[in-house]
């Protein structure tokens, strides 16, 4: 049996160049980049190169780059180091009820601090209208931290336009790009971003390695105590595979990017049309134009999400609930309830997310698949054996 991978949104496969690119600083050019000698300064020689591959792809300076370990630590570094720069002048920040718990989570923690902060409710759709980012500003406010495309439902968000509204309020703004780095074009100038946060392992890199932009005379506290590594706001040896393996998935997502774009928004949506042709009872969540290009996020009435992943995973393909970071909860997503999805209809929601080698013929293989999957499960249903024989619930 051959198994089908459609999680991408979880994690991505390394690409092949990526593993070749990193290879040598595992074993060969093993040097530390802090070091004086030829070992540790063919080190930093690597990890500036792709400090600089990476900035470019998103129009920053090379300095204006924090290599860290993960989306999660950069989150953390961007809201909690402006919290501990700004709390001074200001003890309020703004956010989104659909965030990544990176950024949720992060907040929570401030509140319990004396911070004071406003999550923003989206509409169905998911999106969080720039206007409603305006009113909620006070004298307080420091900080703006919406995501820019939702790892669950895949909306994107109108960056630009909030970014626009936090910069004429001299307010600093924040972005979670990790499922948008390396998928749609980003330019952090044009979004009027000053901190934005992203993964390597979201595009076909390593796990392990992330960044943070931090856009230039931007305060910003660093949240690990240690060495001057990464102009003194993130304390710790240098991940030199992983940095370089970042580098080079960014160089490898620049060249596929477009053609990437364009033929996982056509599988998308023939997988969407597919869905809504074949099985009644089913809701799309999410914009169906601003929208991710590989995703598909569905929910299916008289079903657990639970159900039908480890159904699909018996038949060789792989999806998820939702978010691989809460995967292990029972509790209906909270992006899903925040957009007014009943919790009935939350807990039968599945997220497909196509990848690079995703064919015509997988989608294909999975709507047959599903349809078969859901006609068996509802079956066994005795809350759809009730609602479809019109009997008294």
């Amino acid at each position: 049996m051959r198994r089908l991978y459609l999680d991408h949104a979880a994690t991505t496969p390394l690409a092949p160049s990526v593993l070749e690119a990193m290879r040598p600083f595992f074993v060969e050019k093993f040097g530390n980049p802090s070091s004086l000698h030829h070992f540790g300064q063919e080190a930093r020689q690597a990890v500036e190169k792709a400090r600089g591959d990476v900035a470019s792809f998103i129009g920053a300076r090379p300095e204006e780059i924090v290599f860290t370990s993960s989306g999660t630590e950069s989150d953390n570094l961007a809201v909690k180091g402006v919290a501990a720069a700004l709390g001074n002048r200001g003890r309020h920040i703004i956010t989104s009820a659909i965030e990544h718990h990176a950024i949720s989570e992060t907040c929570s923690q401030l509140a319990r601090q004396g911070f004071k902060i406003t999550f923003l409710s989206p509409d169905e759709q998911g999106l969080i209208d720039p206007d409603q980012v305006r009113r909620a500003i006070t004298a307080e406010t420091i900080l703006i931290t919406v995501m820019h495309g939702n790892n669950e439902i895949g909306t994107i968000e109108p960056i630009a336009e909030i970014g626009k509204v936090a910069r004429e309020n001299g307010i600093l703004f924040h972005t979670d790009a990790v499922q948008t780095l390396g998928h749609i074009p980003i330019d952090v100038d044009e979004l009027g971003i000053d901190l934005l946060s992203a993964s390597a392992h979201k595009l076909y890199g390593p796990k392990g390695v992330g960044l943070l932009y931090v856009r230039r005379g931007t305060r910003l506290e660093p949240q690990l105590a240690g060495g001057d590594q990464e102009r003194r706001l993130r304390a710790s040896t240098h991940n030199v595979p992983g940095i370089v393996g970042f580098g080079a998935a960014v160089a490898c997502a620049r060249e596929n990017l477009p053609s990437d774009g364009e033929r996982l928004t056509s599988l998308r949506d023939r997988f969407i049309a597919g869905l809504e042709e074949k099985i009644e009872n089913c809701r799309i969540n999410g914009h169906l134009k601003l929208r991710l290009p590989n995703n598909v996020h569905v929910s299916f009435e008289y079903l657990e999400g639970e159900s039908l992943v480890l159904s699909l995973d018996l038949e060789g393909i792989a999806c998820s609930t939702g978010s691989a970071c809460s995967s292990l909860s029972l509790e209906p997503s909270h992006v899903l309830l925040a957009i007014g999805c009943p919790r009935i209809l939350a807990q039968g929601s599945v997220r497909f997310s196509l990848g690079r080698e995703t064919k015509g013929e997988d989608i294909d293989r999975a709507l047959e698949a599903l349809e078969r999957i859901v006609q068996r499960l509802r079956a066994m249903s005795p809350l759809y054996k009730k609602i479809t024989s019109g009997a008294p619930r």
